[in-house]
């Protein structure tokens, strides 16, 4: 089967004959009779009626040329799809990791979508492994994650920013000894399923640091509100777009800034629509210049 074959069937079914058929797909009326005939004996399926004088087509071959017609466009989009405005239409499925749902995501896509009115973005939220899996299977178009020590082969990189982690402590603490309130102080440990629970937990060791882990925490803001409560204190990136309302504590540098993640956007290598990834990254971009998610950055961004 063929999409010659297929433009046949419609042709069948818009014209009523296989002699007006033939003619609009320049073709013999012998050969569009051998093409059907293909057709049913390629599917197993019986496409025509020929009890009649002049073949009519089924039930089931009317469902198959609805299906034929769905087939075509595709086909005829494809690469203007890909090239076009026709990649900035419909539903993008965009992952993101939980420490940029509350910034950088709601910022680059209020921009995207000002810009192209007809592009949905639906986000799914997760850790950073199992985001490229879900990239590397195709069920996402592309994901905003840390990046991994090592990226699968398929999937495509770019990077958007670099985050410093820092030691966040309460205001109440006097201490801003790093090092001596990791070792004195109970730790809130940022999950090790996430690649930068184990960035921490690498720099840690390497360190010779010994922790008093009192508990392990996925969300950045529920890390930030246990060390506001003066619960412990926690290792967690800094975002590359602060909230508008951050929490009061103080962020001590680490390693005088050699310790860090990086924020990027992965792709399959060979995704279909990299119209669309190319204005998602540049809008990643310009959100992280505005470094701040507030009802000012939100108008710059979406009247830029």
């Amino acid at each position: 089967m063929t999409i010659r074959i297929l433009r046949t069937l419609v042709a069948v079914h818009e014209h009523g004959t296989f002699s007006a058929a033939a003619k609009a797909v320049f073709l013999t009326h012998a050969a569009v009779s051998q093409q059907m005939k293909a057709l049913e004996t390629d599917w197993g399926i019986k496409i025509f009626d020929r009890t009649k004088r002049t073949p009519e087509l089924t039930p089931m071959g009317r469902a198959l040329v609805a299906r034929a017609k769905d087939v075509i466009a595709a086909y005829d989009g494809l690469v203007p799809g890909i090239l076009g405005e026709e990649s900035l239409r419909g539903t993008v499925r965009l992952g993101a990791v939980p420490t940029t749902l509350t910034g950088l995501v709601p910022l680059t896509i209020s921009s995207l979508k000002h810009a192209f009115p007809a592009l949905m973005v639906s986000v799914t939220p997760g850790l950073t492994n199992a985001l490229l899996h879900e990239v590397d299977r195709g069920s996402l178009d592309a994901a905003i994650t840390s990046r991994p020590e090592v990226l699968p082969r398929n999937l495509a990189w770019l990077d958007v920013a670099e985050e410093p982690l820092e030691l966040l402590v309460s205001p109440d603490i006097e201490c801003n000894d790093p090092l001596e309130l990791l070792r004195t102080e109970p730790f809130i440990r940022f999950s090790r399923h996430a690649v930068v629970g184990e960035r921490i937990e690498r720099w840690l060791q390497d360190r010779g640091i010994e922790v008093n882990e009192s508990m392990e925490l996925e969300s950045l803001e529920a890390i930030s509100s246990m060390v506001l409560a003066n619960l412990g204190v926690s290792i967690a990136p800094r975002p590359c777009v602060q909230h508008m309302l951050p929490r009061p504590l103080k962020h001590l540098p680490l390693d005088l800034g050699n310790l860090y993640r990086k924020i990027g956007l992965a792709s399959r290598n060979d995704n279909v629509r990299p119209r669309a990834i190319r204005e998602i990254h540049q809008r990643l971009l310009d959100a992280v210049a505005l470094g701040t998610f507030n009802p000012d950055t939100l108008k710059r961004a979406t009247e830029g």
